[in-house]
């Protein structure tokens, strides 16, 4: 196997700077007059997801296929083990009350899955006792809506889908505290922000409202009313940043969060009122399955840019979107994870939906994607291409465009992951606890030229695999798509343009073009124009043992195995290797790790054209096309 990294630097003046808007296809949200006249004929309880007998086919299934009852059996397993754990207590950790919220969620869907499944009363009394537990809480935390949103989830979904047998005094307390302490701070402008913003707050907050909302109608419905009309009229906020193609802008981990809440808002309205009224056919809603999907390597780690984590667990929501595509490839990852079920796939709170939203899926049929890349715009452009979907030696190289200026990013536009030999080479060190930074005092959320933010560590140009210019923080606001890429057989590809994320005045164009040619190379290309004379520096982050090899030559080590960084350009180059140290107190330890690259000090005028070979030998062959005459066949508008 051969693997080459290749990258110019050259002039390619775009006229698209900023942020790219979509026209998206017109969405209507429903009168509140229309959401009262649903509200009329709700379903009578359990109208929530699971509608009164749908456990009679998800026993069913469960007998039918081994996948399904492993998931089953571990949620019957879990529901064993926290019979015997402590109800949820308000401890606050920071300003969140969250994972206490999310416990309790997770405890109360799966007791309450196994009661309606095998009757057993054992369940239905403790989750019955968690929900009047929290229902005695002094407040679920309205200052962190987020921990309302998901503690009034929890407790909707075990009353209603065990309503029909708590007794009147626990319906009252229950509903009492999904109303007063749930809906009603929900209403009020300082804890409702929500409703303005594009990120997952708003998927998150309006989806646990709507499940108060819908489980208490019949006693308020009004408040239901209320509640539901302003989930439609403001949820598609959230819901634009998937377009055009499905990209979603905060990265794997939150896609994870934001993408199932919203899943989980849409599947519950389209149960108890009979429709979404058409909210799921919002422009690259659909289509979003597939980044996630792409986003996992051939070894099972994530791309991890921005804050996200490594790990690729089981999403329920893919088999949401299986279904609603009619595309059960979009589950080929999630089958290979279900495959092998992790133990810890019981912390997974929502992890009874991948039983119903699997329902009419057959999970033996599973036939692999046959693209072998996919590309997305939006906020967040990513491009991700592999050699094989079934091999984990395979070449898998993930292209990160986009900008610092989106929620939960970092400064990594021009970064690149690459995975070969079964081994991550090519790394990103994605997120750093937040309660880590914020204890230390650090404002984290800030996102102008000047936040803190930029001072993490982990969050800055310098330790990605991007470039930097006289050692600089790149622009905060500026922006990178995707401006063409190749879905060839023999040659993958995606070219970005990197102008727009320097700070004026330094860098005229800058072009990044990353290929997989023959299925055996991966081809960086950097071609960049400076204005002045600057410092030019070129990083990889790696996990392996870098040695210099030859004057242009890295060689890295890990596991046993062995490649080659090789550069070549037309002008001088110094290769070079940086410390992963922190830097302050409050970073995060990264063990393991360094950076490895070159300098080069390019004049004002001065085009540049740099190739970073990465392969199993030392490469020879400088001769890369320059990015204008590659084969790409597809081009952004």
């Amino acid at each position: 196997m051969k693997f080459v990294i290749a990258i110019p630097l050259r002039i390619l003046i775009f006229f698209f700077l900023g942020f790219q808007t979509y026209a998206q296809k017109p969405y209507s949200p429903p009168a509140k007059e229309v959401i009262r006249q649903k509200l009329a004929s709700v379903p009578a309880h359990p109208r929530l997801l699971l509608l009164a007998g749908g456990e009679n086919k998800l026993r069913e299934q469960v007998n039918q296929d081994p996948i399904k009852k492993k998931v089953h059996d571990a949620i019957l397993k879990e529901s064993d083990a926290i019979l015997t754990s402590q109800p949820v207590e308000r401890i606050q950790i920071g300003r969140r009350l969250l994972d206490k919220s999310r416990e309790c969620l997770r405890r109360v869907f799966l007791l309450s899955y196994a009661y309606r499944v095998t009757q057993d009363s054992r369940y239905f009394e403790r989750a019955e006792k968690e929900m009047l537990a929290v229902s005695g809480f002094s407040d679920w935390n309205p200052s962190h809506f987020l921990d309302v949103a998901e503690m009034t989830m929890a407790v909707a979904i075990g009353y209603d889908w065990l309503h029909p047998h708590l007794s009147s005094d626990a319906k009252k307390i229950i509903r009492t505290a999904i109303i007063e302490k749930g809906i009603n701070p929900s209403l009020d402008p300082k804890n409702n922000n929500f409703l303005k913003v594009e990120n997952n707050w708003n998927q998150v907050c309006n989806a646990g409202m709507t499940f108060g909302a819908l489980a208490i109608a019949e006693d308020e419905p009004e408040l239901a009313a209320t509640i539901i009309t302003r989930a439609f009229e403001t949820i598609p906020t959230s819901m634009r940043p998937y377009a055009p193609d499905g990209g979603y802008p905060e990265g794997y981990g939150y896609w994870e969060y934001g993408t199932s809440f919203n899943v989980l808002f849409i599947d519950v309205v389209e149960k108890a009122l009979g429709t979404s009224f058409g909210l799921d056919q919002i422009d690259g809603f659909l289509q979003t399955a597939g980044f996630l999907q792409n986003m996992v390597g051939p070894i099972g780690k994530v791309y991890n840019w921005g804050d996200s984590g490594l790990g690729a667990g089981l999403s329920a929501a893919s088999f949401w979107f299986a279904n609603k595509n009619n595309d059960p490839s979009l589950l080929w990852v999630q089958k290979k994870i279900s495959d092998n079920l992790p133990a810890g796939i019981v912390r997974n709170r929502i992890l009874p939906t991948m039983l119903i939203w699997s329902a009419d899926l057959d999970l033996s049929k599973i036939k692999q994607p046959q693209s072998k890349i996919w590309v997305g715009q939006g906020d967040s452009p990513v491009a991700l291409m592999r050699t094989d979907w079934d091999s984990q030696d395979a070449v898998y190289v993930g292209l990160k465009a986009g900008s610092a200026n989106v929620n939960h990013a970092h400064m990594d536009a021009g970064s690149f992951i690459i995975d070969g030999l079964g081994e991550r080479w090519a790394m990103d060190f994605g997120m750093q606890d937040y309660h880590s930074l914020e204890t230390k005092g650090v404002q984290l959320w800030g996102r102008a030229q000047n936040a803190q933010r930029w001072e993490v560590f982990r969050y800055n140009n310098r330790v990605h695999n991007t470039l930097t210019v006289d050692n600089e923080l790149h622009k905060a606001k500026g922006y990178a798509k995707i401006n063409s890429w190749s879905d060839k057989e023999n040659f993958l590809a995606a070219i970005t343009d990197l102008s727009d994320i320097f700070l004026p005045g330094k860098v005229r164009s800058s072009v990044r073009g990353i290929a997989i040619a023959d299925k055996r190379k991966v081809i960086v290309r950097d071609e960049l124009t400076a204005d002045k004379d600057i410092l030019l520096r070129w990083t990889l982050l790696t996990p392996a043992e870098a040695t210099v090899f030859s004057e242009n030559t890295l060689e890295l080590k890990q596991n046993g195995k062995k490649v080659y960084l090789t550069f070549n350009a037309d002008m001088p180059l110094t290769i070079k290797t940086w410390s992963t140290d922190p830097l302050q107190d409050y970073d995060a330890k990264n063990p393991g790790t360094q950076m490895v690259g070159f300098e080069a000090k390019v004049p004002a005028g001065k085009t540049i054209n740099i190739n970073a070979v990465f392969s199993v030998t030392p490469e020879t062959d400088s001769n890369i096309p320059a990015l204008n005459s590659w084969p790409v066949n597809h081009h952004s508008k």
